[in-house]
């Protein structure tokens, strides 16, 4: 029991003197710098399955060509929903 509470002390008082952390203003800047990635990101894979996604022949004279299959990540969340 007694290694177990040095353990903790140890631990905190490393967390607390010898960790440095780093300020609010490199948090938020970090912060919207992984939002922007992140969001290019998901708009670019988004389009790239949106193009690539869809397989089937539209033709705007048959209304049977209108049932298309997806595919790619965003077939299966429609797959996953219904």
């Amino acid at each position: 029991m007694i290694k177990i509470k040095t353990y903790f002390k140890e631990t905190y008082d490393e967390l607390m003197n010898k960790v440095s952390w780093p300020s609010w203003t490199d948090l938020q800047s970090s912060a919207i710098v992984v939002s922007i990635a992140s969001l290019i990101i998901a708009t670019m894979v988004f389009i790239i399955d949106i193009i690539f996604g869809i397989n089937g022949n539209i033709n705007k004279f048959d209304p049977e060509s209108y049932k298309v299959i997806w595919r790619g990540v965003l077939g299966f969340f429609y797959w996953f929903l219904l």
